[in-house]
């Protein structure tokens, strides 16, 4: 994948521009209460090539550029190029390969997005579906605690999370969260057909949305008295167990 530098555009000639010139972005940050002429045409241009922004308040700008002028906008050019699921899975069916997809569902943590794709990257995941708002920034530290396996794995962005979950099943694939609300175990599920696994935030787990699409819900058993793992391990744990399984299929 080709990668940009980590770099902050400010004002908002300079941030249309580098829409109109293909540059990929991660997030964009509005002023709260922004109107002008020329907010107006960018703001169709960022809704045109679909990409994410939010208000927030005056504060938060000053703040990320240290008081410069920013003219009310600030944007984050994206270390990766983000895909759509619907370009990558055809892809994948196409080659031959049976498809291992992991979703997830609000991770904001940098640090534990990065940790999560370096752990799918080396399981074999074809692709990360994550959604546009509510979910960790591509930045340098989730490159770092990915190891470099952000570079490697296409990293889904998907604007609807229920509509991409629909896509994947209607595309034959079976869903399986990864849920404390659950009484079977990880290796009771079948990981060895086309599969989409995922886990949710360790504040709220997975919405309950999402746990109604599911094909299963399972569990990780805990011995100990705090009742929850990292989301990066617990990744981990049932990946390789659809490793095992796929292993032992061929």
């Amino acid at each position: 994948m080709k990668e940009y530098d980590n770099t902050i555009l400010y004002g908002l000639r300079a941030v249309k521009e580098a829409v109109n010139s293909g540059k990929e972005f991660d997030r964009v940050f509005v002023q709260k209460g922004l109107e002008s002429k020329l907010f107006g045409e960018l703001r169709v241009v960022l809704e045109e090539h679909k990409i994410p922004f939010q208000f927030v308040p005056a504060e938060k700008l000053n703040r990320v550029t240290n008081n410069r002028n920013h003219q009310g906008i600030v944007a984050f050019i994206s270390h990766i190029l983000y895909h759509r699921i619907e370009d990558v899975l055809p892809g994948i069916f196409e080659e031959g390969k049976t498809p291992l997809i992991l979703v997830l569902d609000r991770i904001t943590d940098v640090r534990n997005f990065g940790a999560i794709c370096r752990t799918a990257e080396c399981a074999g995941v074809q692709a990360v579906v994550i959604p546009t708002q509510g979910a960790a920034q591509v930045n340098g530290d989730a490159i770092k605690a990915s190891a470099g396996a952000l570079h490697n794995i296409p990293v889904c962005r998907e604007p609807n999370l229920k509509v991409a979950i629909d896509y994947l099943k209607e595309s034959g694939l079976s869903i399986i969260s990864i849920t404390e609300k659950s009484d079977d175990y990880y290796p009771k599920a079948d990981y060895t057909g086309p599969v989409a696994l995922i886990l949710g935030s360790e504040e709220d787990g997975i919405s309950n949305e999402y746990l109604r699409k599911s094909d299963m819900r399972v569990q990780i058993p805990m011995a100990g008295k705090i009742e929850s793992l990292n989301v990066s391990v617990a990744a981990g744990i049932v990946l390789f167990e659809a490793v095992k399984q796929r292993s032992s299929h061929r």
